[in-house]
Order: C-alpha cells, then structure tokens, then sequence
C-alpha cells in the first residue's frame, strides 16, 4: 500500500488503516498534483488576469471616445479575451492537478521570457520585461521540478521516469494489452 504523503500526485494515500482514518490535508484531497504544479497554476493565471484586464480597458476606452474605427478595437478585445480565457483554463487546470495543462502551461511560460526578453531588451523597458521574464522561468523551474515530473508521468513506486515513459507508450501499452489478453 502507498503512504501517506507521497510526493507524486497519482499515488494515493490510504484513506483509513487498521487503526481509524488517516489524515488527508485539504491541499491533497483539492489536487492531486504537487504544490508546484499548483503555484506555477497559481502564476501562469496572473497573466490570464492581466489579458482579461486588458480587454476591458479597451473595451471602456472604445465608449468613451468619440472616434470611428471601432471594428479594430473590438477585434482586439475578443483576441485578449480570448487568450486570457485559454490562459486561466491553463491556470486552473494546473491548479486541479489535471495533466493536460502541464503542457500549455510551459507555453505560456516560454511566451512570458520571450515578451520580457524583449521589453528588457531591444524595447528598453527593463522594468516591464524582468519581471515577466522572472515569472516565466519560475512557471518553467517549477513545473520542471522532479515532483512535477514525476506527477505528470504517473510515476508509480519504485518505477523511474523511464520506465512510465515506456508504459505509457504504444509499445508498453500493446505490451499490457497483450499480458492482459494472455493473462
């Protein structure tokens, strides 16, 4: 049987033993995943936020002048609506421990060092562009840690990364496939 607390997300832990119920922190019973894949959840939502807040402001900012050519500032708002959507569903994915988002979440990090590379760089705003870029990396240290590695390919007890790698490809899964026919 599994212990309690193990660090990879798709073990899980005993709900009751021989001597009453086991404990379970909130954290584990909310996500499966480990707590760096729901911090780096946590920080790939604020640029999401920001989107969402952008799209806003232009939207606000398209009523309140008197000008035409407002086809161009819609279009906009829709494009940052909807990036920030994806984003947050990124976000909250990764949030509730679902693997399908480990992926979109790297993206999003690599697009944050990319814009920061450029604001502190060739656009000459550093104030603006490290601090994305540090976010970015954060996003990418944390959901490249070996807890999340681990959680994203299920690793099981006692088995390397290698071995999941291997059980979830086509030839580990024809493998089972076959043992359970057989079997």
């Amino acid at each position: 049987m599994f212990t309690h607390g193990h660090p990879f997300g798709r073990i899980r832990a005993p709900t009751s033993s021989s001597e009453g119920p086991v404990a379970v922190p909130l954290a584990d019973k909310f996500s499966p995943a480990p707590r760096e894949v729901r911090l780096a959840g946590g920080l790939t939502a604020l640029p999401g936020l920001v989107m969402f807040a952008l799209a806003v402001a232009l939207l606000v900012d398209s009523f309140t002048r008197a000008e035409g050519g407002t086809e161009n500032v819609y279009a906009e708002v829709v494009y940052y609506a909807v990036m920030g959507a994806g984003t947050i569903a990124c976000a909250t994915g990764l949030v509730l421990g679902k693997t399908w988002a480990r992926s979109p979440g790297v993206v999003v990090a690599l697009l944050l060092v990319g814009i920061g590379w450029y604001g502190a760089g060739p656009s000459g705003q550093p104030a603006f562009g490290i601090p994305l870029m540090v976010v970015g990396v954060l996003i990418i240290v944390l959901l490249f840690r070996v807890p999340s590695r681990a959680w994203a390919l299920g690793l099981m007890e006692g088995e390397s990364e290698e071995d999941a790698a291997w059980r979830d490809s086509a030839e580990g899964r024809a493998a089972r496939r076959e043992r359970e026919e057989n079997g």
